[in-house]
């Protein structure tokens, strides 16, 4: 089944060095940019991470210090990424809850302005655990009928997801063949930052979803304990969450 689009929508996937969302950085992007009239484009960049590469993560992805020696830096590649993904809906295999998240970092971290809010986010493993728990192999295996060869290559991985994305729309008949339905079957939470430490309540309003405020609206603990904020900024929390922390105090001062 082709995919329903209103929008462009990139599938793509990281290989990196570990999986902080926080310390760790990309060494492998593959993107591929499915377009409503079915026009499909595919790019893959090796970067270097700025940062020697575990052997435990090399043993994973396969790409070692000396792949990456050479290759541009984030920030020399992340322009033009922004510019490619620019109006896209994104997918991935696990994307909302580490791709999504470390891809945004290594943005915020190298000044890179790219707009998140008003795209959907599909994660094609989430709809896979609803349905059958398995992992991207497994998946690939039961809905396409393939072995994956080369798992764990970033370009490799993100092909398999679109296929199965398609495949499991061809299966499930209550799956509705539209992006933002997909999206929103794939979040747990209603998430206002990608690492989940605040989300969305009922009344539209940022919530700690962690910690001993869980469950308070951010405006009200930092009217009654201003100094959670800085706690907070000055703490190993992800930039897109202290961003979304800024917003907020903002907002309330503003007002």
């Amino acid at each position: 089944m082709q995919l329903k689009l209103k929008n462009p929508i990139i599938f793509f996937d990281l290989e990196t060095t570990g999986i902080n969302i926080v310390n760790d950085r990309i060494v492998e992007i593959s993107v591929l940019k499915v377009s409503p009239n079915g026009m499909e484009e595919t790019k893959t960049v090796r970067v270097n991470p700025g940062m020697p590469i575990p052997k435990q993560a090399s043993d994973i992805h396969g790409i070692t210090d000396e792949d990456i020696k050479d290759a541009p830096s984030f920030k020399e590649v992340g322009k033009e990424l922004a510019r490619f993904i620019e109006g896209c809906d994104l997918a991935g295999f696990n994307s909302n809850r580490f791709d999504i998240p470390l891809l945004a970092e290594e943005f915020l971290r190298n000044g890179i302005d790219i707009d998140f809010s008003k795209r959907k986010f599909v994660d094609v493993q989430t709809i896979f655990h609803k349905k059958e728990q398995r992992t991207l192999s497994a998946a690939y295996r039961f809905y396409c009928d393939k072995n994956l060869e080369d798992a764990h290559s970033a370009e490799a991985d993100v092909t398999a997801t679109y296929e199965v994305l398609k495949a499991q729309l061809d299966r499930y008949s209550d799956l509705k063949n539209d992006i933002e339905f997909l999206s929103a079957y794939s979040s747990f939470n209603r998430n206002a930052d990608f690492a989940g430490r605040i989300i969305f309540d009922e009344d539209g309003d940022e919530v700690f979803n962690f910690g001993k405020h869980k469950g308070r609206k951010v405006k009200d603990i930092f009217a009654k304990e201003p100094s959670y904020y800085a706690w907070m900024m000055n703490g190993d929390f992800t930039l897109y969450t202290k961003k979304v922390l800024t917003a907020v105090k903002l907002r309330e001062f503003q007002k």
